[in-house]
């Protein structure tokens, strides 16, 4: 099956975390299964698979009850395993005690959703954001054959092809760099305990801050690194807003390098956007063949896309050609693979956050690597991305986003209250 890529504004979404598909993807379900049925008095969500497992620590029950705005029933069935989707959600509508409406969701990743059939296992696409296909390449060879026979970049390929269909990818893109660059601010500022019960402390201010008095330059470089995608990484476990690059649970990642090297080397805001409409196309692309779902795919689908991203905007930012970042994005989704989930308290915290510190710095090392090394590469980006995909659905389900292994079952917790999980 030939599936076409869609708009960047599908892929880059400004929201609220902590986590796209387990609060944004239903925040979306029940804003349009609302709108349905005006009528009704009160709902029922049934939440399946890792929605139910983690939906707690992610605060799905508490998005769910501050979007319907009437009484709503939420349950958390976590014995059902044939699924269309690991996040999937079942949501009715009552009047008068009597069921007037019902439709399944699947939350696929990055904040979108998509509706299952009535058979209850096959997912359909009804384009709910309206946005069309965009690109009528859906490979990565495909993309560079297209630049190459018309002599563009990447950037100006996304720009005429957006552009094409009457969407300003510039002014979008803009308002999305405004955000990233507003939530690292933030984030650098902001201090104390972050929700959920880890009694889990900032550190983004910290790590900003300090400083050894004998600190090389390559040091400093990657604390400040590290220190942006804590920043945006602790705005997102809170609650705070946020630009999924490509989910919540990766979203400081690209904005930790994009910010690293317009510091270091003075990019105007106009580059920038340039290597996020690059970096969009590589998340695009993922998103489309395989997955940006850690429910789906574990780890690697999430901070592997968003190294990938960021790797490939930076190489774009240098000058480098279209096979060099190529490999860069190759080099930095390879180094991911296998790399599961499981959150703790299935709270996007730990290891969340320091995932995103150290795939901003891989993503910088990739690129590195990429400029010496592309002649003698022999996988493509296309390959890795397939495998990416097989890796992660070989993979148990305790270490796709259920917290039902790994970390999530070995860590002994301290004392903790059992109805803080949603103070958000």
């Amino acid at each position: 099956m030939v599936i076409k890529l869609k708009s960047l504004t599908e892929l880059y979404r400004i929201g609220r975390g902590p986590s796209s598909s387990h609060t944004m993807g239903p925040e979306s379900a029940v804003n349009l299964f609302k709108s349905q049925y005006p009528d009704a008095d009160q709902f029922r969500a049934v939440l399946f698979g890792s929605l139910a497992l983690t939906g707690k620590g992610h605060g799905t029950d508490r998005i769910i009850k501050e979007t319907f705005l009437k009484p709503v029933a939420i349950e958390f069935d976590t014995e059902t395993v044939k699924l269309p989707h690991p996040n999937t959600m079942d949501l009715y509508a009552y009047r008068n005690g009597d069921i007037i409406g019902y439709r399944r969701f699947v939350s696929v990743g990055g904040g979108e959703i998509k509706t299952v059939a009535d058979d209850g296992m096959t997912i359909e696409d009804e384009n709910q954001s309206e946005s069309p296909e965009i690109y009528h390449e859906n490979s990565f060879d495909e993309i560079k054959k297209y630049c190459t026979e018309h002599d563009i970049d990447i950037a100006d390929y996304v720009f005429e092809k957006e552009s094409s269909c009457g969407i300003d990818i510039e002014e979008f893109l803009s308002n999305v760099w405004q955000t990233m660059i507003n939530t690292i601010s933030e984030g650098l500022q902001a201090e104390g305990e972050l929700p959920g019960g880890l009694h889990l402390q900032r550190k983004a201010r910290h790590l900003y801050k300090s400083n050894h008095i004998d600190e090389s330059p390559e040091t400093r470089e990657n604390r400040l690194v590290c220190a942006y995608a804590y920043a945006v990484s602790e705005q997102n476990a809170s609650g705070g807003k946020i630009v999924t690059a490509p989910t919540c649970g990766s979203c400081g990642v690209v904005p930790a390098v994009m910010k690293y090297v317009q510091k270091r080397r003075d990019f105007s805001d106009e580059q920038i956007i340039r290597a996020l409409a690059v970096g969009g196309i590589i998340g695009n692309l993922i998103k489309s063949r395989a997955s940006i779902s850690g429910a789906q795919c574990g780890c690697q689908a999430e901070i592997g896309s968003a190294c990938s991203m960021a790797a490939a905007s930076l190489a774009s930012l240098y000058g480098m050609d279209i096979n060099q970042i190529e490999y860069a994005a190759e080099i930095a989704m390879e180094h991911h693979l296998g790399l599961t989930c499981d959150p703790i308290y299935g709270l996007v915290q730990i290891p969340c956050i320091e995932r995103n510190a150290v795939a901003a710095m891989r993503a910088i090392n990739a690129v590195s690597l990429a400029n010496f090394l592309t002649d003698t590469r022999k996988i493509s980006f296309d390959l890795v991305i397939a495998t990416m995909y097989e890796t992660g659905r070989d993979l148990s389900k305790r270490y796709r986003e259920t917290s039902e292994g790994g970390l999530a079952k070995l860590y002994t917790p301290p004392e903790r209250t059992s109805d803080n999980r949603n103070d958000f």
